[in-house]
């Protein structure tokens, strides 16, 4: 009985040592089984979208910056000489029509000099028509020998210069007459005040500014180009302004520098806004429209910026994707204009998030966009195309 129930503890410590040596040996082979399984199946570093370039016809602009100035500017300046000035009716910003009275000058010692010149002027009428008629008298008796011919030749010279002094005294009347008008500044042209230095009180010497007046109201704005892009300007061709204040406006060509700076080679259009729409002296951006293109494009948010440079990441069969360098042009929205890449442009590319990736990461495939119907040819994108 005793030697029965040994055998049967021999036999359950064996059964247990065997248990034990199993669960020991299913222990260690279990990590080595998970280690190869996680290498056989890699976590993939980020889960994108794909797309390939599109070609896409955009609008081809031109763009550019300038200062808005007025069309014309004219200078009113004063004519009269050591006149006072007694009435400005008129300051910046005010609307003018041809012909309107901007400022009055003191007019009395000319009202006196014009008095002055008439009493003359007929004082020598009536010294003309005494010496007249002393002249015809004389030839009238020539004939009969009473007067020598010397004196009849004195009559006769008497009547040619009264003739002259009155001449002369019509021509003194008119200058005061002149000088009169001259006290009155007159608008030469229709347009609005931009800068005004008379002011009442003051005397002023010929020739001295009182006024500038930028003409009919019409203002351009004063677009650089470089020598490259001028030649694609016409006359005619629309303009898009944007002010400071973001607003937008829109002008034409009015025409284009004859000559190029020969210190920044650039040239000056000179572009009609409407008027009241800006202010002279604003700087303001712009594009012209000079037509249509088809071009390559990406998404945007494909593309990547590293030091200066772009790049997209491209995804190849294993899944594993590989930075491509690219020359970008213009943006417009949500694409960009590709003008030369590094691969074939068939290839299928991150379509965001390629900033997070690097040379041979791993990554999942959520979709796929579909960006032109147009078939693309296999070769790589270069400059001449």
């Amino acid at each position: 009985m005793i030697t029965l129930k040994k055998s049967h503890l021999i036999l359950i410590a064996l059964f247990i040592g065997v248990l034990i040596f199993l669960a020991f040996y299913l222990n260690q082979q279990k990590p080595a089984a998970l280690k190869q399984k996680t290498q056989q199946t890699p976590k993939a570093t980020l889960t994108v979208d794909l797309v390939k370039p599109a070609r896409t016809i955009i609008n081809q602009n031109i763009a550019a910056n300038g200062s808005i100035a007025p069309w014309q500017e004219a200078v009113i300046g004063s004519e009269s000489n050591g006149l006072m000035l007694t009435q400005v009716l008129v300051n910046v910003g005010d609307s003018v029509k041809k012909g309107q009275l901007l400022a009055q000058f003191s007019a009395s010692t000319i009202s006196a000099d014009i008095a002055l010149a008439l009493a003359n002027l007929n004082e020598a009428k009536i010294n003309a028509l005494e010496a007249a008629d002393n002249a015809a008298r004389a030839n009238s008796i020539k004939e009969t020998g009473a007067l020598s011919a010397q004196q009849i030749e004195q009559y006769v010279s008497l009547e040619s210069t009264s003739r002259a002094r009155v001449a002369a005294a019509q021509a003194s009347l008119q200058s005061s007459q002149i000088r009169n008008t001259q006290t009155k500044v007159i608008a030469p042209d229709s347009g609005i005040i931009s800068a005004r230095s008379a002011t009442v009180g003051a005397v002023v010497s010929p020739g001295q500014e009182l006024f500038k007046l930028i003409r009919q109201g019409r203002l351009e704005w004063r677009a650089e180009l470089t020598s490259q892009d001028i030649g694609l300007i016409k006359n005619g061709l629309e303009a898009k302004l944007t002010l400071p204040d973001g607003n937008t406006i829109t002008g034409k060509v009015r025409t284009s520098s004859p000559i190029i700076d020969t210190q920044t080679r650039n040239a000056i259009v000179f572009v009609t806004i409407p008027a009241g729409s800006a202010k002279a002296g604003m700087f303001a951006r712009g594009t012209f429209n000079i037509g249509t293109k088809e071009v390559l494009t990406l998404p945007a948010t494909a593309v990547v910026l590293k030091d200066g440079f772009a790049y997209v990441m491209l995804v190849n069969a294993d899944k594993r994707v590989q930075q491509v360098k690219i020359q970008t042009g213009e943006r417009k929205g949500a694409i960009v204009e590709v003008i030369e890449m590094d691969a074939a442009i068939n290839n299928e590319f991150v379509a965001s998030g390629g900033a997070f990736l690097a040379d041979g990461d791993l990554v999942a495939i959520a979709g796929r966009t579909v960006n032109s119907d147009k078939p693309l040819a296999s070769k790589p994108l270069s400059k001449s195309e």
